[in-house]
This record gives structure tokens, sequence and C-alpha cells, in this order.
């Protein structure tokens, strides 16, 4: 790629990490997509990126329609552009912002996917809680259903993030936004347990923060925890494509299901804006079931 173009992406990245203090996942996201058009822009059009006009940027939406893109995946890279060039106006790399005119695609918002709570319960069950690796395992699930955290807040826990005697952890979120979650008693037995019996064992005299340990005493990672999770959602039968981000849908789901206020919902799960918790709040077949039987012909 030119020289030129990688220097403006970087130097946008820049920004991203340094002045609004993104998370670095995030910003891995957005130079992804800045590679990729720019690798259209070079091939297709011959141009740089500060070079383009409204047609290159509709020509690159018609491109990735065709290649099967879905909606959703090139809206968000049409959103990392607007902010790149909004950017490259802010700083006088250029005179017109060619994504001014250019409309997102249109989508339909799909509901999150999650598990039920007898799906939940099997997933539950599998870890052998005789082992260090079983309690450690079991530790984990509960806690991620339990407070409806990402994957990577969870392997980013310290010790001292755990406050058994208050019931709650301490989490650090995106952008570095600090906030409180509950967690229940069936997840707060199986930390102490964990802690107790199993974490002093992975420690293999390594010195260590990190709550959750592998088999090595180093920190878990957000990969070895997915496939720990792939491996116990297939021993649980469980035939849905299970993942981490699943059990925090289950997790938002079940409480909206039994009761819970969308803003408390939106406090835990550390959204800043309520309408992304809003997706949540869809029907599910159980309660379209109970309210169903008010009909007179039911």
């Amino acid at each position: 790629m030119q020289a030129a173009n990688l220097n403006l992406i970087e130097a946008f990245l820049d920004v991203l990490r340094v002045e609004r203090n993104l998370a670095r996942n995030t910003v891995e996201s957005y130079r992804r997509d800045l590679l990729h058009f720019t690798q259209f822009v070079e091939t297709k059009r011959r141009k740089g990126l500060l070079e383009l006009s409204e047609g290159d940027l509709r020509e690159f939406l018609s491109f990735e329609y065709d290649r099967g893109q879905k909606g959703r995946s090139t809206a968000r890279r049409l959103t990392t552009l607007r902010m790149f060039y909004r950017h490259g106006l802010k700083e006088k790399w250029l005179e017109h912002d060619p994504t001014l005119n250019v409309e997102l695609p249109k989508m339909g918002r799909s509901l999150p996917q999650y598990l039920n709570q007898e799906e939940i319960e099997s997933l539950l069950a599998q870890p052998d809680p005789t082992t260090p690796l079983g309690r450690r395992d079991r530790a984990m699930l509960e806690l991620l259903y339990a407070s409806g955290l990402r994957v990577s807040e969870l392997v980013g826990l310290a010790s001292s993030d755990v406050h058994l005697d208050m019931g709650f952890v301490r989490v650090l979120g995106k952008g570095s936004k600090e906030r409180l979650v509950p967690v229940g008693r069936s997840a707060l037995a199986c930390l102490k347990e964990y802690l107790a019996l199993a974490r002093p064992k992975l420690t293999k005299k390594r010195l260590s923060d990190a709550l959750f340990l592998s088999n090595r005493g180093g920190k878990m990672t957000r990969q070895q925890f997915f496939l720990l999770l792939k491996a116990y959602a297939k021993k649980a039968g469980i035939k849905k494509d299970v993942s981490p981000h699943k059990l925090r849908h289950s997790f938002a789901t079940h409480l909206l299901n039994h009761g819970a206020d969308l803003r408390s919902v939106q406090a835990m799960l550390g959204h800043a804006d309520l309408a992304t918790t809003q997706v949540y709040t869809h029907v599910t077949p159980e309660r379209l079931k109970a309210i169903h039987k008010f009909h007179p012909r039911s």
C-alpha cells in the first residue's frame, strides 16, 4: 500500500487511541476497515485517500454489495470512513468530505440470539467440579452469565476486582469506563470455591493478579475461553452456535423477561446509550404464549 495512505490511517488511529481513549479491539476494527477500503481504492480507482469523490464511495458500496457483504458490515465500514474524513476536515487534510451525501445501506435490525434457561443450566453443569480447571471453568461460566460481562472484561478481571463480601465485581469496560456489577449467589459460591481451592493450584508459583489463570499459571485469554466454551456447549448437546456474547445476550434477555427495568440492565451491561439495550426488549415465544392466554378464544 502507498506510504501516504498508511500514514494518514495511523495518524487517525492515534487520535482514537490517545484523545478518545477507545479500546484496543475497537481501534483494530477501524484499522481493518480502513485497510480494506484502501486496498479497494488503490486497486480499483488508483487514487489516494484524499483524492476520492462521492462517486468513488458509491462504487465501493456497490463493490461490497456485489461481494455479498451484509448491510450491517457495509454500514460499519461507511461509518468508519465518515469518522476518518471528518477528522481529515478538522485537520485540514482536505476541503470536502466525500461521505457527506452517501447514505448508509438500509438494513433490518436482527434480534439478539440467546440460550433458554434449560440450555444455560445444561451448559453450567458441564465443568467437572472436582478438578482445579473444572472449578475455574464453572466459575467463569457462572460469572459471565450472572453479570453479562464482555469476554474481554471477564478475562481482564483482577483478583482485587472481586468483592465477595459485598457481592459485586468491579469492571473496566469500553473506553476504560468503570462500573460495578452485582453477582448472584450461585456465581459467588463458585468464585469462592475457585479462589480457595483451585486458583492456588494454578498459579504454578508465578505472581499474577489475574483472576482467572490458565493451566500454565498465566492469564486466561479470550481465545482460550472461547474454545472451552465451545467444547462445553458441544458436550451439553446445545445445537445453537454458542459464543461468549450469546451468554451476554442471555443475561440481558432473562433479566428483562423476569421484570428487570431497562435502565438497570443498561447500567449492568455498560451501554452508553439506552437504545443499544432496547434491542433486548424483544418478546420471546414463551411470553407471547403467556400473554395469549388472556385472549377470549384461547
